[in-house]
């Protein structure tokens, strides 16, 4: 239900055009809407009469209150009677962004204003419109007590707990207590829950951002589990603070221990539960206090994840994951429209078995893993109300995402959060491992258990690598078993060396040969890549292997602030590769050796070298052109002379520049030939100047990899 929408219809309240001002109609007051607190206000007084059937005209907004000789403001009071002297309930509301102290002194506050009422006050709400703490109160001995809830108008006692499954379905008598089921709410509400459940978790100091966000990690694991549980009509949820009465335990003290002991044993059944099922996502225990599980659950507990849309909760945990670790680990986080681009021109259907092999917090898996679920919808439109096609429909993305989605994350907690990230989109978890993305598929085999990272036997692979840092032969002895980790053998050679491994080699120039190694014959790379790979000429013996293993699709170049808001500024492009058959690459090969056997026979290469190799040492020996000898003796002495070894420095380079003229002529022509000999084809280029953000991440409200997109879709549909 939309409260806004529904206090318009009861003409409870009436909101101004732009959305900025708000008018309490029984009220007859105007609050400006842009302010933070007036939003949670605004929630707080459409529920008391929407969801609680309170009166509006017994709720009054910013009531005076005396303190001494101060006047204080309370935000809403509801009263008993429609005099309005016999006060109910008092609200407090604070901003969603509220520190977990700023909330317990607001707790404080409601308390202190509840005893400066005059008459006696029986409940009090401090909201924050995430969080939310309800006490009754009782004046007369000076007590407050935690409660489960407000209660609804006319309701006399309350339950220890709030939500429960169905609760719509639930049969009420009269004065009863209406539960809750969870809720779904928007993204932006969302997103600002993790935020906050996870600054209450390392705020103090006794967890690091970090290990916090790894405990928040688990807990929402935990959630999700709770949802999946199977429950009866009004069983409550797990996943949620329930109280004990003071009849049952009187100290407050030690009825909150036992209250937190025992969610936390509910919330270790349900992680027990989850790990039993999955291993792999989660290794180690939680490691919360149990005060700190009560924090974060007092966060999540009204949600219903499951039942929120995908788009929305994938976008708010990957919007919280980024806002944490851009900067530390702002190379794990590639911008949305450009993992988008590049995952919507890819032809991946279910069928395909999809791999990133440094796939980060998992973007590009996750819109691989939309992109089918999407064409599971198209087939069966009605699956939501049609039993028959929900049948089908669920396990046509399902199965994809179950067994044909991989990823490899060499940072256990980013590994981690990627696959929670897959998780609160419903799946696609299952392969993804931590694991250096460079080590051999028998290794990783071997590590994670996971037999289907298989060389040759992957149809897409869609990724970008980190940049900038280097793989060294003396830390990884994988090195040398990569063409690109060894020195380039030298064609123009005259004797060939034993191939001599590089000391290190950068990890994107090994990224590419590993994709080449994993994809099937016909299957697709698509890689974000620095554009040195693609214009610097020492580099040219990678672009010549590129050309050696793949037929080039696109080069997408993108702008130089694409990576600025995650604390990178390397220019980059996206690059659409296909991976030759056997035969095509055997051809290309063989035909670069002709062509190189061709242009050596008709310059005669080896002969002239030895030709000119005699001429220099007969010209040495005879002192051919060397005047200066009169008068120094025999040979031994003259070469002692600081005349003689100019002259035989000079005629050293003299023959050097000749072979080197040679080698530059020849490999001109070589690259002419190639030109000339080699099957020619179509490569799509563009240059996206605008991707739809600037440099800080702001929105630039256009995006031209829309259109870029729509014409590569259309390109690679022709590429044979």
């Amino acid at each position: 239900m939309d409260l806004r929408l529904e206090g318009i219809k009861r003409k409870i309240i009436a909101i101004s055009e732009d959305e900025k001002q708000i008018t309490y109609i029984y009220q007859n007051k105007n609050k400006d809407l842009t302010k933070p607190e007036e939003i949670v206000q605004l929630e707080a007084f459409l529920k008391l009469v929407i969801k609680y059937n309170y009166k509006p005209s017994r709720i009054r907004l910013y009531e005076p209150i005396k303190m001494g000789v101060e006047t204080k403001q309370a935000d809403m009071v509801v009263y008993n009677d429609d005099a309005c002297l016999v006060p109910h309930i008092l609200v407090e509301c604070k901003k969603q962004e509220v520190s977990d102290a700023a909330f317990k002194q607001a707790v404080e506050q409601a308390y202190s204003y509840s005893y400066a009422l005059p008459n006696d006050v029986k409940y009090i709400w401090v909201t924050s419109g995430l969080k939310d703490e309800y006490y009754s109160v009782d004046k007369s001995i000076g007590t407050r007590v935690q409660s489960s809830d407000i209660p609804q108008c006319g309701v006399k006692s309350l339950s220890a707990y709030k939500y429960v499954y169905d609760a719509e379905n639930l049969e009420y008598a009269e004065g009863m207590q209406k539960y809750f089921d969870l809720s779904v709410i928007e993204q932006d509400k969302l997103t600002r829950c993790f935020k906050q459940a996870h600054d209450s978790l390392w705020a103090g100091g006794q967890l690091n951002p970090s290990e916090a966000f790894d405990e928040l990690d688990k807990l929402i694991f935990c959630k999700i589990w709770d949802e999946r549980k199977y429950r009866k009509v009004g069983e409550p949820y797990d996943f949620q603070i329930i109280l004990i009465s003071k009849d049952d335990i009187k100290d407050e003290d030690k009825r909150r221990v036992v209250e937190n002991e025992n969610l936390q044993r509910r919330i270790t059944d349900l992680y027990e539960e989850g790990r039993r099922q999955d291993p792999e996502v989660f290794r180690d225990n939680i490691r919360l206090s149990p005060e700190k599980i009560r924090s974060v659950v007092g966060y999540l507990e009204a949600i219903n994840l499951g039942d929120t849309d995908l788009d929305s909760k994938g976008r708010a945990f990957e919007t919280f994951m980024g806002s944490f670790f851009r900067g530390t680990f702002g190379q794990y986080f590639t911008p949305r429209s450009i993992v988008k681009f590049t995952v919507d021109v890819l032809p991946i259907t279910k069928d395909s078995k999809v791999l990133d092999t440094s796939c980060g917090s998992g973007g590009f898996l996750l819109y691989a893993l939309n992109k089918v679920r999407a064409q599971a919808t198209k087939l069966y439109p009605n699956y939501k109300t049609n039993v028959k096609q929900r049948d089908r429909w669920h396990p046509y993305w399902h199965d994809f995402a179950s067994n044909n989605l991989y990823g490899i994350e060499i940072s256990e907690q980013i590994s981690r959060a990627a696959k929670m990230n897959m998780i609160i989109h419903d799946d696609g978890h299952t392969n993804v491992i931590t694991s250096d993305g460079l080590i051999s598929d028998v290794d990783i085999e071997r590590i994670t258990e996971n037999k289907g990272f298989k060389y040759g036997t992957f149809d897409f692979i869609i990724t970008n690598p980190p940049f900038g840092s280097s793989v060294r032969q003396t830390e990884k002895a994988y090195l040398k078993t990569f063409g690109l980790g060894k020195k380039e053998e030298d064609w123009l050679a005259v004797a060939a060396k034993p191939a001599v491994t590089r000391e290190n080699q950068s990890t994107e120039v090994l990224f590419i040969e590993q994709a080449y190694r994993f994809l099937t014959e016909g299957g697709y790379l698509a890689i974000v890549i620095p554009d040195g790979i693609l214009t610097n000429s020492s580099l040219q013996y990678v672009r010549d292997s590129v050309e050696n293993w793949f037929r080039i699709i696109a080069v997408i170049s993108m702008p130089q602030t694409a990576f600025a808001a995650n604390g990178a500024g390397v220019k980059s492009s996206v690059l659409f590769l296909k991976k030759w058959s056997k035969k095509d690459r055997d051809a290309i090969l063989n035909k670069k050796e002709d062509i190189i056997k061709e242009l050596l026979l008709e310059r005669d290469y080896i002969n002239t070298l030895a030709t000119w190799n005699e001429e220099k040492k007969t010209t040495l020996k005879k002192l051919e052109g060397f005047s200066n000898t009169t008068g120094l003796g025999k040979l031994p002495e003259i070469k002692k002379t600081t005349e003689y070894k100019s002259w035989s420095s000079e005629l050293s380079g003299h023959y050097t520049a000749k072979v080197n003229a040679l080698k530059d002529d020849l490999t001109e022509s070589y690259i002419s030939d190639r030109k000339k000999k080699l099957a020619d084809y179509p490569i799509f280029m563009a240059i996206a100047e605008d991707i739809g953000f600037d440099s800080t991440g702001k929105s630039t409200g256009k995006n031209e990899l829309d259109f870029i997109g729509e014409e590569l879709t259309k390109f690679i549909i022709k590429v044979k």
